[in-house]
């Protein structure tokens, strides 16, 4: 998934606010799942929420006004209520490496109870074969 950095991302230093990667994060994330045919709101309409119990972030160069981002997600971990993704943001135009994440995610249902992973979601996550 690619964006441009807006004005509205940046803080007084001209660069990208740290806690807007998390939103970038957040939009990665959802786009990871819809390229494999699954929406989070599709999902949540089917009693199936996922918030983040754990995030790890590096922040390794920072990201400027105008740039062109893409956030890339791979899967690191399935468990049977949780999943792990890492996630990258990368500057398009060379490449470069900003931010890395580990992003930790469980299944809840009504009352926040966690639950198991749907198996729509499970198939999603499985490695894609050539």
């Amino acid at each position: 998934m690619e964006f441009r950095v807006y004005y509205e991302d940046t803080d007084a230093g001209g660069v990208v606010y740290h806690a807007r990667y998390l939103g970038f994060l957040e939009r990665g994330r959802c786009e990871f799942l819809r390229e494999r045919g699954l929406s989070v709101k599709g999902l949540a309409e089917r009693d199936n929420i996922f918030p983040v119990i754990r995030i790890e972030v590096d922040f390794r160069a920072p990201a400027v006004l105008d740039d062109l981002l893409r956030v890339e997600c791979e899967v690191v971990e399935v468990g049977k209520t949780s999943f792990t993704l890492g996630q990258q943001v990368v500057r398009a135009l060379d490449g470069k490496l900003l931010v890395s994440a580990l992003v930790t995610l469980v299944c809840v249902g009504p009352g926040m109870k966690p639950k198991r992973l749907p198996a729509e979601l499970l198939q999603a996550l499985r490695p894609e074969t050539p």
